[in-house]
């Protein structure tokens, strides 16, 4: 590459339904207090909805994971479960998903 070229990031828009344990990983290494509304990136989809998500990058990837409620508790299950001796290496969706009303 030369200098003073700029490399695209491939930006991905993620739902923390599809996230995992790498992304979780991410999010919670950037946002270890959680995140607050300066860390939002908000934009219009499709259908004219607003949506709100957060970033976390890799080398060549910008993710936007939508945010939710459900986000803030998959992220503090996963930090909880990645401070005990867990053996389970995949996040239990349906578990958050009946403990919260949209």
């Amino acid at each position: 590459m030369r200098k003073g070229q700029t490399t695209v990031l491939k930006r991905v828009i993620v739902d923390y339904k599809k996230l995992d344990n790498t992304m979780l990983n991410l999010l919670v290494e950037k946002f270890p207090d959680g995140y607050d509304d300066d860390d939002i990136v908000t934009y219009r989809n499709a259908n004219n909805e607003v949506v709100e998500c957060v970033e976390v990058r890799t080398e060549d990837t910008a993710y936007l994971v939508k945010v939710s409620k459900r986000l803030v508790m998959a992220m503090e299950h996963f930090d909880d479960s990645e401070n005990e001796d867990s053996e389970d290496s995949d996040l239990d969706t349906d578990e958050l998903e009946g403990s919260e009303e949209e």
